[in-house]
C-alpha cells in the first residue's frame, strides 16, 4: 500500500511543471497524509488549466496599450526618463516592468500614505461620497461586518444616484460573506462578482490562487493600492490583533489610470460574459497633481515571470547603504534569500520587520525559520510589538520605494493575484522610511540568542514548517 501510495503521489506532482521546492514539498504531504494529502492537493495545488491562463493573459490593457507600446521606444529618451529627475536604477527598473508587465510610467501623480485603517477608510469614503461617474472596487477581504456594511450601504448610494459601481472580492479572503450581500447593490444597477468562483463550490479545483489585490479606483483620477482589506480587524476592532498596523496609498493623478486597467483585465477574466470595453470616460485627461513617479506592477500564477520578485531583487541588488522591509510574512524562495544575504553580508544594513504574532501558525512559524537564517547572515531582524504588523513595504537607499498587497514569500511570488505601486521619488521614499523608524520604538530588535532559548518542540514547528514553505 505505501508503494502504491509513493507511485501515486509522483505521478501526481510531476505532471504538472513546478518549481523543485513545490514539487518535494507535495511529495511530503502526499506521502506522509496519503487520504487527506490527495484531497488537499486536488482542491489547492493544481496548476491552473491552460484555457484559464490564456484567458486571464490575453485580456487587453484597456486604455493603456498604445501608451505601453510608446514607452517601449522611448525608455531611454529623456522626454520620458530625465537623467537629472531619475537615478541609472530606477530607469533600469521601469525597463524591466515594462518588458516584463507592460506597467507604464506614470508622472505627476499626488500620493499620501495612511498607516491606519480607521484614516484609510475616512479618506477613501469621502472619495466615494465625491464620485460622479464611476467606482471600481477590488479586494481579497471584503466582510459581511461594520465596516464592510457601512463600505457597501455607501456604494448603494452611489449606485441609486446613477453612479457605476463594480466590485470583485475574493470568495475565500472574504468567507462567511455570501452572494447575497451583494444583492441590494445589484438591484440599484451595481454589479459584484466573486474572483474564480466561490470557494465553497466543490468543482472549484483552484482554491489555491488567490486575487489578493486591494484596489479602489474613483472616476478614474483617483485610486488607492496597499495592504488594507475591507473588515473591522483592520481598523483594529478585532481583540486577536489589537492594533492593525497596514500601509496604504491614495493616489491622485495618471497612476489611477494604470490601476484602471488591472481592474478591468481582472473583471473581464471573472465576467467574460459581461466584458468592460473602452470609454474616454474611464480614462479622463487628469491635470497634473504632484511630482511622483508611479509604476503599478502585478504579477500572478498566469505568468511564469514573477514580476515583482523581480522588482525587489533588483532593487536590493542596487543597495548602496540600507534595505528597509515590512513584511507580515517572511518565507523568501533561494533567490530572494540569497539576494538579502549578499546585501547584508556585503555592508548594507538590511532590516526587516516582522509580527509578534500569528494570524496562520504555519506560516509564522515558517517566518520565524528565516528570520533566525537571515539574522545568522547579518540581516537585523525587528519584532513589532504594537499590534499585528500587515504593511507590505520595501525602501532602499532613501530612494525608490514600493507598497502594494504583495508580501516576502512563496504565495505572493507564485500562487496569488497581486499588485503594487513602485515609487520614484525620494520625498515619498523618506517618508515611508521614516516611518519605519518610528516603528522601531515599538520594535523589539531581535537576537541569535532568542531563538536558541526556544523550546526543542518551538524548533520542530519552525523547521517543519520550512519543509512545507513552498505550499503555504
Amino acid at each position: 500500500m505505501l508503494w502504491v501510495n509513493l507511485v501515486a503521489a509522483v505521478i501526481t506532482v510531476f505532471k504538472d511543471k513546478r518549481e523543485i521546492a513545490a514539487t518535494w514539498a507535495w511529495l511530503l504531504v502526499l506521502t506522509f497524509l496519503p487520504v487527506v494529502g490527495f484531497i488537499m492537493y486536488l482542491f489547492v495545488g493544481k496548476k491552473l488549466p491552460r484555457n484559464r491562463i490564456y484567458d486571464i493573459r490575453t485580456q487587453q490593457q484597456i486604455g493603456i496599450d498604445q501608451l505601453v507600446k510608446l514607452q517601449k521606444e522611448q525608455w531611454n529618451e529623456k522626454e520620458l526618463l530625465p537623467a537629472e529627475e531619475i537615478s541609472d536604477t530606477a530607469r533600469e527598473m521601469v525597463h524591466l516592468f515594462l518588458e516584463t508587465d507592460n506597467a507604464i510610467l506614470t508622472k505627476h501623480n499626488r500620493v499620501e500614505i495612511i498607516t491606519d485603517g480607521k484614516e484609510k477608510f475616512q479618506r477613501l469614503f469621502e472619495d466615494v461620497k465625491k464620485a460622479k461617474n464611476h467606482i471600481h472596487v477590488e479586494y481579497y477581504t471584503f466582510y459581511n461586518d461594520k465596516i464592510g456594511n457601512e463600505f457597501l450601504h455607501l456604494l448603494e448610494r452611489k449606485a441609486k444616484e446613477g453612479v457605476k459601481v463594480r466590485i470583485i472580492y475574493d470568495s475565500l479572503g472574504s468567507r462567511g460573506t455570501k452572494k447575497r450581500f451583494f444583492e441590494h447593490l445589484r438591484s440599484l444597477g451595481g454589479e459584484a462578482e466573486s474572483f474564480f468562483g466561490d470557494h465553497r463550490s466543490f468543482s472549484n479545483f483552484r482554491l489555491n490562487y488567490r486575487d489578493h489585490r486591494k484596489l479602489v479606483i474613483i472616476d478614474g483620477s483617483v485610486g488607492y493600492i496597499g495592504g488594507f482589506n475591507v473588515g473591522d480587524q483592520y481598523l483594529g476592532r478585532d481583540l486577536k490583533f489589537g492594533h492593525w498596523r497596514d500601509t496604504h496609498l491614495r493616489v491622485s493623478g495618471n497612476a489611477a489610470e494604470a490601476m484602471q486597467s488591472r481592474f478591468f483585465m481582472d473583471w473581464n477574466a471573472t465576467v467574460p460574459k459581461r466584458r468592460i470595453n473602452y470609454q474616454e470616460n474611464y480614462f479622463p485627461l487628469v491635470p497634473r497633481q504632484g511630482e511622483t513617479s508611479i509604476q503599478i506592477v502585478s504579477s500572478g500564477p498566469d505568468n511564469e515571470v514573477q514580476k515583482i520578485k523581480l522588482g525587489y531583487i533588483k532593487l536590493i541588488n542596487s543597495a548602496a547603504e540600507y534595505v528597509l522591509i515590512q513584511t507580515p510574512y517572511l518565507i523568501p524562495d533561494d533567490s530572494l534569500f540569497e539576494t538579502l544575504s549578499l546585501a547584508a553580508l556585503s555592508g548594507v544594513k538590511v532590516k526587516i520587520m516582522i509580527p509578534a504574532k500569528p494570524d496562520h501558525p504555519f506560516v509564522y512559524r515558517a517566518t520565524q525559520y528565516y528570520a533566525k537564517a537571515l539574522l545568522e547572515n547579518n540581516v537585523e531582524i525587528y519584532r513589532y510589538d504594537n499590534g499585528f504588523m500587515h504593511s507590505k513595504v520595501l525602501v532602499v537607499d532613501g530612494k525608490i520605494s514600493s507598497v502594494g498587497s504583495a508580501n516576502m514569500d512563496y504565495r505572493s511570488f507564485k500562487l496569488n493575484f497581486e499588485a503594487n505601486a513602485f515609487l520614484y521619488d525620494q520625498r515619498i521614499s523618506m517618508q515611508l522610511r521614516n516611518i519605519f523608524e518610528e516603528d522601531m520604538l515599538h520594535s523589539t530588535k531581535l537576537t541569535i540568542e532568542d531563538f536558541q532559548v526556544q523550546s526543542a518542540w518551538m524548533k520542530f514547528k519552525q523547521y517543519f514548517s520550512r519543509l512545507l514553505s513552498p505550499i503555504l
